[in-house]
């Protein structure tokens, strides 16, 4: 009979961000570390022994923000702002079978493991609603990779064209037909099968779920204030790309005659079960609201630039006590599911704010975001985050006969400014092997390869023609959306609600 326990001895620990790394047994039962001390901890005689001699131990990474549907389309795009990936949704996001939500999710978990990252939040896309099947799919991904996710299907009643004033007038009518046929389901059809499906919910330890209306402009406030009704009601999360780009803030302006947050805040989405992600393009008083009502900001440094939006003000979050977890956006906008590099990017990032090194983030508060901030984003709090009894054994083995820690003069510093996830051995979730030896234990890579890249060669037939069209479209878009954000004097100016940015 296997033996309940698991000791990790020989390891040198980290157990959170502003600890010191030191030498520590852990002593783990069921999935739960139940003790930590100095090498030599007491541990059960039939405990399974992990020696961890020259290895770095530290929590499970935690990824706030991520899309894994993306992961089909990763570098398909080169100069993309926000804008031009939603034009191009219909062709790199379409002809996605049941099977395809499957695999581009297991693949978006077997990147995330292989980096060190144990948990996300996972915003995903299906079209033309969300279904229990899907999501049944995209959770059972998860779980079979060795993973944890907070599910979020994506929701609107409102495409992306409906949301900017003036830019459906503005295409050519061929286009304009085109677009009329990418309107959505009403909110009431979106919502039909999700209420059944949380009644349903599987594998409680490893998958929660929560709702994401994807952009709040995207949506009738009928549509949020019901969605803010369900997640009251079920106390499960909200997740909504939020001052994402100059062009979401400008058009919200226009369609609120407030900011994105303070509109949110009248239909009383803001709450310590909100999410915010990017929160980039946001005022004084939103970051008051959003620290007034507890709610979140999932921070995504490297899609931020990638898509060419702006940084985020992290430090002013940080300084009013906001919460901030970290992500990697999808791989159709960030890339990579690499949660070392985007702890990385947002010690980098603030840096570029501006000369004052004290309101730079701190190596401490980037790996804070990445593992405890991101685990409260996630609704699992309590349970991730730290190394310490009482919580889940996420916790991820580096060699640090690796070069990049040749020679170890700070921890934190070098995991954060220098890790990029060579250095990873091993990685285990609930005191379990996800991956052992840098091989992942659960998933057949071989096999989700070829999988994968069939998916994808039937995928470039079927969507030819909408490629075509969509790259017509991205010109016309394009060019609008650059005229209307063209005068930088609003840029300053922006969240001032009488200012007329016409």
């Amino acid at each position: 009979m296997t033996s309940p326990y698991t000791v990790i001895r020989g390891g040198l620990v980290l157990a959170h961000a502003h600890a010191k790394a030191e030498p520590l047994d852990i002593l783990i039962k069921d999935g739960e570390i139940v003790a930590m001390g100095p090498p030599g901890l007491p541990a059960p005689v039939e405990a399974t022994v992990v020696q961890a001699d020259d290895q770095l131990l530290h929590p499970g990474l935690i990824n706030a923000h991520t899309h894994g549907h993306g992961t089909y389309a990763k570098a398909m795009g080169d100069r993309w702002s926000l804008e031009l990936l939603l034009t191009a949704g219909p062709w790199i996001n379409g002809d996605r079978h049941l099977e395809d939500k499957y695999l581009s999710t297991q693949l978006n978990a077997a990147e995330m493991l292989l980096k060190g990252c144990t948990a996300s939040y996972d915003l995903y896309s299906e079209v033309p609603v969300p279904t229990a099947e899907g999501m049944n799919a995209v959770a059972q991904a998860y779980v079979d990779a060795g993973m944890r996710a907070t599910v979020a299907p994506m929701m609107a009643d409102l495409s992306f064209y409906q949301s900017v004033p003036g830019l459906i007038e503005a295409l050519p009518e061929e286009l304009q037909k085109f677009v009329a046929q990418l309107a959505p389901q009403s909110f009431r059809a979106t919502l039909s099968g999700l209420t059944d499906f949380l009644d349903k919910q599987r594998n409680p330890d490893r998958i929660r779920l929560a709702l994401a209306p994807t952009i709040p402009m995207l949506c009738s406030d009928e549509f949020l204030q019901t969605c803010g009704e369900i997640s009251a009601e079920r106390n499960i999360g909200l997740h909504s790309h939020v001052g994402e780009s100059y062009v979401q803030a400008l058009t919200g302006m226009k369609r609120y005659g407030s900011t994105i947050v303070q509109h949110l805040d009248k239909l009383g989405l803001i709450s310590p079960r909100f999410t915010l992600a990017h929160a980039i393009w946001l005022d004084e008083r939103d970051l008051d609201i959003l620290a007034e009502r507890g709610a979140m900001v999932a921070h995504n440094p490297g899609s931020n630039m990638r898509l060419g939006n702006g940084i985020a003000d992290v430090n002013s979050m940080l300084e009013r006590g906001i919460t901030v977890g970290l992500g990697t956006d999808g791989s159709n906008s960030g890339d990579n599911q690499n949660m070392y590099e985007a702890m990385r990017l947002a010690s980098f990032s603030s840096k570029v704010r501006g000369p004052d090194t004290e309101r730079w983030v701190t190596t401490e508060q980037a790996l804070y975001a990445a593992t405890e901030g991101s685990a409260h984003c996630l609704g699992m709090g309590e349970q991730l985050g730290r190394l310490e009894p009482g919580r889940k054994a996420d916790i991820v083995f580096l060699d640090l006969a690796h070069i990049n820690w040749i020679p170890h003069n700070n921890t934190v510093n070098q995991l954060v400014h220098l890790e990029d996830g060579l250095a990873l051995r091993h990685v285990m979730v609930d005191g379990q092997f996800a991956v052992r030896d840098r091989q992942l234990t659960q998933v057949n890579m071989p096999r989700l390869r070829q999988q994968v890249e069939q998916a994808q060669e039937r995928i470039a037939r079927n969507t030819h023609d909408k490629r075509h069209i969509t790259e017509k479209l991205a010109k016309a878009v394009g060019s609008f959306c650059l005229c209307l954000g063209h005068d930088r004097y609003h840029v300053q100016r922006w969240a001032h609600p009488s200012q007329d940015l016409t």
